[in-house]
This record gives structure tokens, C-alpha cells and sequence, in this order.
């Protein structure tokens, strides 16, 4: 439509010149015989000046109708600093309105009062947003910029299936049912997992994919049923020699996309330890505030609530608040129910003030039991103190929970700073008591540690994996693994898990069979991107770097899926909904 210049792009440099923009109005101000407009396309907002001759031509004009305006770029006398095209202006010569718009049900800007399930509902128009844009085209940067780096690292994009064979351990899938073959269904692929193995096996050595993945979770604000993840695999290569394939990408992606020089190499810190100092094994390393181990000094405790835990083997971890002795009775409870809700029977909370240890359980403390704390806690005056006791991991889970809260509570780190991590040595199983078997805690594929191999028919509990996450401020971006590359070793873990010989061969015996044929050793990862865009994008849910997601309640506001089917298209699936 005879374009000359995107709205952005506009500097001082362009004063003089006649130029053609187009579209939407993002603002009208009417000054009597002048008439200002900014109007806005995906690169950003110019303003548009219409003199006394053309006011009637856009009398009726307002916000959101699509104009074409041609014009001579002036210098603007009130310059707008907040605006990249803040010091000039288009004197406008001629104007056509492109088209109309009604008025539209939420505020198009960076701020909106619209609700969510609102902005959902009307989701072409929130996506028209400057805000919403940006996370967008950011998102695709990050997608670009990791798809280049693999290219030159000589690894190939390779697609694999959507519609795939069941395979039910893990998470819940969506089952499609065959129109074909009555009674019978695919799977939605919930990774590429199995599919990019066999790859290796094929022998092309370096793959990745932009894949589209399936799971049938309960939603949450940084969780989707359906998502996408940039899968990744390599053979001939060591667990440290890939991590630092990777690092060197998100090296690559924080300097195209934000500009900033990524430290390398990554932290590493194994399972227990992060754990142990974190409470959980996505840890937030940004901040201090870490767990303390008082296990040992209550070993001797007369206060039942730990001594039942020693008793058990359990642990007792404490978190140390400075100069926050002064909490509320009101506070202290929604801390107990938030370390009750993480699976702690409860919170027991000692503060040091005039000296003394002090507080509702500080009775149940010797005096031997208060002086130790102080001491091996080195607690100041004011200090408050909060300890969980429990199972282990459950100690360190609740524990950490409260670390999380105090971080936002207290303002402890800025949305500016990004730490990563790899958290490896990872148990390779961990008891479901409810189903009384071992599951593994990644998932069947995943390769135990040579050294503790040993350890797989005696005390599996204790055996290391392969295993490494790659963390940023909290949030688990990337989770991966060495692989089994042994026919023998696969089997062994898949009995190990419960499997019968029979329930093998039926999920999986396509998988094993291929182990036959000189299986190389290689192992791989899964950047959860939409994760990665919401923490680089500082968004506070995923749904905002998604461009047409599902609500909390698993469903499209926009599109009001799911929804009924005829019964023609169930009888054609051979299916009846039974209610």
C-alpha cells in the first residue's frame, strides 16, 4: 500500500523527508483546528499532526481505526522523551481511512485493567499491545538465536511425530482414538524423547527441534498443556562437554536478545546439596538466606516433635531471618500453613532477643539445646528463626518454600539479575509409597553413574543419575541426561520399575530392539522455551509469552475449547460419551 517507513523507526534524521505510514490509532487529541494522533504498527508510535484542512476528513476517527497517512517529517517543538520517535512529528498531507473499529473491550496499552480471562477472550486484541508485541518478537529472538548457534554447531532439525504410540509412564497424555483401526489410539507426543534416540541410533550424531509437546497436567502459572521445547541430542559426547555446548548457547541468546555477557562456566551443584542448602532442586542462587542442618544438635531433645524425627532418621533444617524477630502472631501462622501446604507437619519458631532465645517452642528447649543454636547459627539480636522437621526431603522442601517467600517478601533480588546453575547428580529412582514401587525420578532412559551400577540390585535408592537441570533464578529452563545406550541396561531399568517382560515388549520393544544394532552413547536436553521467553520477557505467567494459550482451567477463552462434538464424528471414532 505504497509504504515508505515503519512507525518506529523515526528519528531526527528523517526530518525533511515525505514519507507513507500505516496503522492503528493508538490516540486522538483534538486542539480545535489541529488534531493530534499517534498511530501505532508493531515497531512502535509516531505522532501524526492534521492541520485545519484535513480535520473534517478524520472528524469521526478514533482509536483503533486503521488509517494511511502520507506526510513530511518535522522536528517536534514538545519533545517526547518516553517515545524512540519522540523528537519529530508527520505534518500530514493526505489521510485514508484504511478501516473502522468499534470500541474495543479492553484498554489497548501496556497497562490494562482487563481481567485475564478477558484478555483471552479478545486475545487478537491484547496481542496488539506494545508490551505483548515485544514478549512475542522476544520470544522469537530467543528461538532464533538458538536455532542459529545449534545450525553452526553442525547439529540438523529434524521433525518427528505428533501422533505417536502410547506409552503411559510419566505424565498423563491425550489419547487420540483411530477413525481406521477401531478401538485403537495414538498419543499426542509428549517429547520427542524416544523419536531423537533413535536418531542417534540412525547415526546422524548432532539433532535439535522446535517441538510441539503434549501433556495432560494440571495448569499453573508456569504450565501449559500444550508446549514447546527447543529438544536437543548429541552423540560421542561427555555430560561436561555438552553442558558447555549449551552454556555457550544461552551465552549466544542473552547477548542477541538483552544485550548482557553471560559468566561461564555455570555453577554446578549436585542434588543433595542443593537441596540441603536450598530446599529444592531448582534453586534460586541470586540470594543467601540458605538452610541450615540443626539435626546433630537436638540429637539428646525431650521435645517430641523432634526427637519422633531423629528417632525416623529425619532431619531438621532451619532458615534464619536477620532482624525479624518482631513478626506477628498472624504472620507466623500463614508461615506454618505455608510450610504445612509444601508437606510439613508444622513450622517450630525461636527468635533471639534480649539475648535469650525466646518464642512459643522455646520452652520445650534445654538450655544446652538454646545455647548451641545461637552458637552454631551465629544468631544476632532480633533474629528469627524457623525450623521444619520431617522426612528429609520433605524438610528441605518446606524449608525451602519459606526461603522462597522471604525472598519476595523482603525485595532480595531485582528482576534484572539472572543466575544459572546445572544441578546434576540426581538419584536415579525414588519410591512412590502409594504404588509401592521405585519410579524413576527423571525418566526410564536416563543412565546411571558407572561407578554406582554396582548398587542397582542391592540398594537402588542409592544410585546416582546422569542427570543434569539447567536452572535460571529459580525456575528449571532445561532438564536432560546421558542416555542408556545397553540393551541390557534398559531392560534392567525398566524391570527395576516394575515392568514385566510382557508390559516391555508392549510399550516399549520397538525402542529395545533397536539396541541391537550398535546403539552409540549419547545423551541430550529440553529447554522448556516458553519458560525460558517468560523469565528473559520478566512475565509473570507463561500465558504471556504464548500467543493464544489455555486458562487456568485448561480452557481457550478465545476459541471456548474444548467443546461437544456431533455424535456423527464420535460414531465415525467408534465412541460413546458416557456421562
Amino acid at each position: 500500500m505504497n509504504r515508505t517507513h515503519t512507525n518506529g523507526e523515526f528519528r531526527l534524521s528523517h526530518s525533511g523527508q515525505t514519507v507513507t505510514v500505516l496503522g492503528w490509532v493508538a490516540k486522538r487529541r483534538n486542539f480545535g483546528s489541529i488534531v493530534f494522533m499517534d498511530l501505532r504498527d508493531r515497531t512502535g508510535i509516531v505522532q501524526c499532526v492534521f492541520n485545519e484542512e484535513l480535520t473534517d476528513k478524520v472528524k469521526d476517527v478514533r482509536s483503533e481505526y486503521i488509517l494511511k497517512v502520507t506526510g513530511v517529517v518535522l522536528e517536534r517543538k514538545d519533545k517526547n522523551p518516553k517515545l524512540l520517535t519522540g523528537e519529530v512529528e508527520i505534518n500530514v498531507t493526505d489521510v485514508t481511512i484504511i478501516n473502522t473499529s468499534e470500541s474495543t473491550p479492553i484498554i489497548i496499552a501496556d497497562e490494562t485493567d482487563a481481567l485475564e480471562d478477558t484478555r483471552l477472550r479478545f486475545r487478537y486484541l491484547d496481542l496488539r499491545r506494545p508490551m505483548m508485541q515485544k514478549k512475542l518478537m522476544q520470544r522469537h529472538a530467543i528461538t532464533k538465536a538458538m536455532r542459529n548457534f545449534l545450525d553452526d554447531e553442525g547439529f540438523i532439525e529434524v521433525e518427528t511425530p505428533l501422533l505417536t504410540k502410547s506409552t503411559p509412564e510419566g505424565s498423563r497424555e491425550y489419547l487420540v482414538p483411530s477413525r481406521v483401526h477401531t478401538g485403537e489410539f495414538y498419543a499426542l507426543a509428549q517429547s520427542p524423547q524416544i523419536f531423537k534416540q533413535m536418531l542417534m541410533i540412525a547415526g546422524f550424531e548432532r539433532y535439535y527441534q522446535v517441538a510441539r509437546c503434549f501433556r495432560d497436567e494440571d495448569l499453573r502459572s508456569d504450565r501449559q498443556l500444550d508446549f514447546t521445547q527447543v529438544d536437543i541430542e548429541a552423540s560421542f559426547l561427555s555430560e561436561v562437554e555438552f553442558q558447555s555446548i549449551m552454556e555457550t548457547m544461552m551465552v549466544k541468546v542473552f547477548k542477541e536478545v538483552l544485550g548482557r555477557d553471560l559468566p561461564v562456566p555455570f555453577r554446578r551443584i549436585p542434588f543433595d546439596e542443593a537441596m540441603n542448602r536450598y530446599g529444592v532442586d531448582k534453586p534460586d542462587i541470586r540470594y543467601g538466606l540458605e538452610l541450615n542442618d540443626v539435626t546433630s544438635l537436638f540429637e539428646a531433645s525431650e521435645f517430641k516433635v523432634f526427637s519422633s524425627v531423629i528417632e525416623r532418621k529425619g532431619s531438621i533444617k532451619a532458615l534464619i531471618v536477620n532482624d525479624y524477630a518482631s513478626i506477628s502472631r498472624k504472620e507466623i501462622d500463614s508461615l506454618t500453613e505455608l510450610a504445612k501446604k509444601y508437606g510439613a507437619k508444622g513450622l517450630v519458631v525461636v527468635k533471639l532477643a534480649n539475648g535469650l532465645i525466646e518464642g512459643p517452642a522455646a520452652k520445650f528447649l534445654s538450655e544446652t539445646e538454646k545455647n548451641a543454636l545461637v552458637t552454631q547459627l551465629n544468631l544476632k539480636e532480633n533474629d528469627l528463626v524457623l525450623m521444619v522437621a520431617d522426612e528429609w526431603e520433605k524438610a528441605c522442601v518446606a524449608a525451602g518454600a519459606l526461603r522462597t517467600y522471604f525472598r519476595d517478601a523482603l525485595k532480595l533480588v531485582s528482576e534484572d539479575q539472572f543466575e544459572f546453575a546445572w544441578v546434576v547428580d540426581f538419584p536415579l529412582f525414588e519410591y512412590d509409597s502409594e504404588e509401592d514401587r521405585l519410579i524413576a525420578r527423571h525418566h526410564p532412559f536416563t543412565r546411571p553413574k558407572a561407578e554406582d551400577a554396582h548398587l542397582l540390585d542391592t540398594v537402588p535408592l542409592s544410585v546416582k543419575a546422569c542427570a543434569y537441570d539447567l536452572v535460571l533464578n529459580g525456575f528449571e529452563v532445561a532438564g536432560g541426561s546421558l542416555r542408556i545406550y545397553d540393551q541390557q541396561m534398559q531392560s534392567k531399568l525398566f524391570s527395576l520399575i516394575g515392568f514385566t517382560d510382557e508390559q516391555i515388549e508392549k510399550r516399549f520393544g520397538f525402542f529395545v530392539d533397536a539396541f541391537k544394532y550398535g546403539t552409540p552413547p549419547h545423551g541430550g536436553i529440553a529447554f522448556g522455551l516458553d519458560r525460558l521467553a517468560m523469565i528473559l520477557t520478566h512475565s509473570e505467567s507463561l500465558r504471556d509469552v504464548i500467543a493464544f494459550p489455555k486458562n487456568a482451567s485448561a480452557r481457550c477463552p478465545l476459541t471456548d475449547a474444548p467443546t461437544p462434538v456431533e455424535k456423527k464424528q464420535l460414531d465415525e471414532l467408534h465412541l460413546t460419551v458416557v456421562k
